[in-house]
C-alpha cells in the first residue's frame, strides 16, 4: 500500500466520526426552536464546528421528516422567497434524547479507555 493511500485512510476517520454524529447534531440543533435549512447549517458550524454542505444536510432532513422525527412548514419571508422551517415532532424529541443518552454513555466509556500517559506524547 502506498504512503498516500495510508495517509488518505488515516485522514478519513475524523470525517466518518463527524458523519456518524450528524443526525444527532441536526436533531439537537432543533431542540430549542424551529429553524430553516441555512440556520441549521449555521448552528452546526457555530456551536459544534461541523461545517457541512447543504447537499449533505437536506437529504438527512428529508429522511428525518419521512421517519416522522421532523415536521416542516413553509413560511413567507418579508423579503425574499419563502423558507421551509423544520421542527422536532414528539417522536423526534424522544429520538434526540435517546441519542444524547447513548452519546454521553459512549463518550464517557471511550474517554475512560483513552487515557494516554503524558497526553499521548512520546518522550
Amino acid at each position: 500500500m502506498a504512503n498516500n493511500d495510508i495517509a488518505e485512510r488515516g485522514d478519513r476517520w475524523e470525517a466518518q466520526l463527524r458523519k456518524g454524529c450528524l443526525e444527532m447534531a441536526i436533531l439537537a440543533s432543533l431542540w430549542g426552536d424551529r429553524l430553516y435549512g441555512l440556520e441549521i447549517l449555521r448552528t452546526l458550524a457555530e456551536r459544534a464546528q461541523l461545517d457541512v454542505a447543504e447537499g449533505t444536510v437536506y437529504p438527512i432532513l428529508s429522511r428525518l421528516k419521512a421517519e416522522g422525527l421532523l415536521s416542516s412548514q413553509w413560511v413567507e419571508a418579508e423579503a425574499g422567497h419563502p423558507r421551509k422551517y423544520y421542527s422536532l415532532t414528539s417522536a423526534g424529541r424522544r429520538r434526540a434524547q435517546e441519542m444524547a443518552e447513548a452519546w454521553h454513555t459512549f463518550s464517557r466509556n471511550l474517554s475512560a479507555l483513552v487515557q494516554f500517559p503524558n497526553g499521548g506524547k512520546n518522550k
